[in-house]
């Protein structure tokens, strides 16, 4: 009997700077939910679904869970600065996201985010929770955000 099982999973990147220069880094996982598994399986079927255009940060707490649609509570969200096919086990693998939040965006106390479709509302690829982190008035935050089918 052969078995393949396909699931997609993510990691993110937060790397926090100051209005001083200053450097905060923290490595998260994040939850592909049931919208975006559709999603994946949409795209694999036509191009009819809108591509992953926004990242999304927010101050919810609510652990995400695979029937998310949205963030619990929305601080800021901006159009992501690129989108890449990358590898990290198999060739290609992978797809990635960077999104810089700059200052006086997303500002507060950051503790989730999101990839989405469109610059409200949309799709939801995928959310993560995390530890807070005070995004500052004058402080930018970017994410890199890769999701690997594997």
């Amino acid at each position: 009997m052969l078995f393949d099982d396909i699931k997609a999973k993510g990691t993110l990147t937060l790397v926090l700077t100051d209005e001083h220069g200053n450097v905060k880094e923290q490595n998260e996982h994040n939850l592909v939910v049931s919208t975006g598994l559709a999603y994946i399986a949409s795209r694999m079927k036509d191009t009819t679904a809108s591509v992953m255009s926004h990242m999304g940060v927010g101050a919810g707490t609510t652990a995400a869970a695979a029937g998310d649609t949205a963030l619990g509570s929305q601080l800021g969200r901006v159009a992501l600065d690129s989108t890449t096919i990358v590898t990290t086990t198999a060739t290609n693998d992978s797809i990635q996201y960077v999104a810089t939040f700059p200052a006086g965006t997303g500002t507060g106390a950051v503790t989730e985010a999101g990839v989405f479709n469109n610059s409200t509302g949309g799709t939801m690829l995928c959310r993560t929770v995390f530890p807070v982190i005070n995004k500052g008035a004058l402080d930018q935050l970017t994410i890199t955000w890769k999701v690997t089918v594997a």
